[in-house]
């Protein structure tokens, strides 16, 4: 049988290292993310067999055999992938009970583009079956990023200073813009649209009707889209979501309308919030428990506002949030490669930092992002000023403060300590 990825021309991608020790720790694993991210591609690299539920074929016969006896499928050479297995909600169970009875590591490779709801699933997977969030590519994976800095060195404090190359403002345009599709890496920028913009079309009309095989209200949810686009990289709260849709587009929805559908984009991985810091700092500073507003993929934002290259240039404050947002996706990816999280610090005084990577031994590490060279100054000032309040507040200071900037041409430590170094020179 010919597998899907090519192992020659396999882009390879930061998620790799951690399919591998996954599947040596569990009898099986289960990638998750958004459609058009990679992960069959990369599910297809790392198995010895495959099974695709959605194969067309002979009017969808994978699918009916799936349905009619999920254990058949199961077998072959190991790992064996069964891509999107949400289709068919009873394979879980039949891996789950496969890996029981062949106590084995390694055993299965499951894709999902969507959490189906727990009905028709007898057993959670706990201890059997692990699970990975794959993302769309960061700037690392996609060849826009040299990798010369590493965020784990940065959080360890082991940067070495070094000159990175000049930074061109519409190239970092174009890489929001562009996003990290695998299927958009060779495609010209002035076409780079035309893919997010299938993605969302493709989730409204599509995804959404099979998610739960019901009816919803498309144009609200595109009113919805629309109004999260506008508050990308923002702590909006689902009040405000109403609002705004009210203002801008002159239409109502309710509440309750608001959170089921925010549900629905989460279980089809269409957003990818940012959750709030949320460790003990023994600190008296009180802090708030909003998420940051996120898609899975800045280009998202982009299409849903019809944001150009030209667009963002000439709107430099749009174009800072949806740098934020890039960089944040970035950071997710990199930060999760070596068991460390990403949050978002934001107190009751309107002290801000834009992302914390908390580490695996409790330390955590304060970033500001800017796009320009103009703003590092003020930002490692908040960045200090933060510091020494939870400091005197007796609480557990960043062992790390950096800067990530979209515009300088170096990796460096300042006098006062706080690291800057360009997004377009990180890796993992």
């Amino acid at each position: 049988m010919t597998k899907i990825a090519n192992k020659e021309n396999y882009k390879n991608r930061v998620i790799d290292a951690l399919v591998d020790r996954y599947l040596k720790t569990f009898g099986a694993i289960c990638i998750e993310g958004p459609k058009w991210c990679g992960k069959t591609w990369t599910s297809s690299y790392h198995s010895n067999s495959e099974f695709l539920v959605g194969n067309p074929d002979n009017n969808f016969q994978n699918r009916s055999l799936a349905e009619l006896s999920p254990s058949l499928v199961l077998e072959g050479n190991v790992p064996r992938l069964i891509d999107e297995w949400q289709e068919v909600p009873p394979l879980w169970d039949a891996v789950r009970y496969m890996v029981d009875k062949r106590d084995k590591k390694g055993q299965f490779i499951l894709t999902g583009s969507s959490t189906p709801k727990r009905k028709g699933i007898l057993h959670s997977g706990a201890g059997r079956i692990g699970k990975l969030h794959m993302r769309p590519m960061s700037l690392y994976e996609s060849g826009e990023s040299s990798g010369n800095i590493s965020l784990f060195d940065i959080c360890h404090n082991k940067i070495i200073p070094t000159i990175t190359g000049d930074a061109d403002l519409r190239n970092i345009a174009n890489y929001i813009v562009k996003g990290g599709w695998p299927g958009n890496l060779n495609i010209p920028i002035k076409d780079a649209s035309i893919l997010p913009k299938s993605y969302i079309n493709a989730i409204l009309d599509d995804d959404i009707k099979r998610i739960d095989n019901k009816k919803y209200d498309i144009s609200k949810m595109r009113l919805l889209l629309r109004s999260l686009a506008r508050n990308e990289s923002t702590s909006a709260t689902n009040k405000k979501l109403l609002n705004d849709i009210k203002e801008v587009d002159d239409e109502t929805v309710d509440n309750d309308t608001i959170a089921n559908y925010l549900d629905i984009f989460n279980r089809l991985f269409l957003i990818d919030n940012q959750q709030p810091f949320s460790s003990n700092i023994r600190s008296k500073v009180r802090i708030k428990q909003a998420e940051k507003r996120h898609f899975c993929d800045p280009s998202l934002v982009c299409a849903l506002l019809d944001a150009t290259p030209d667009i963002l240039i000439n709107d430099l404050k749009t174009f800072g949030f949806l740098f934020e947002a890039m960089c944040e996706r970035d950071l997710k990816i990199y930060a999760e490669s070596f068991d460390a999280n990403l949050y978002h610090y934001q107190d009751y005084a309107n002290n801000e930092i834009d992302a914390i990577i908390e580490l695996s031994n409790g330390n955590w590490c304060a970033f500001e992002i800017k796009l320009g060279v103009n703003q590092i100054e003020k930002a490692a000032s908040s960045l200090i000023y933060i510091r020494d309040k939870i400091k005197k507040d007796g609480g557990r200071v960043p062992s790390v403060l950096c800067v990530i900037c979209g515009m300088t041409n170096s990796a460096y430590i300042r006098t006062d300590g706080v690291i800057v170094v360009p997004i377009t020179a990180l890796k993992n």
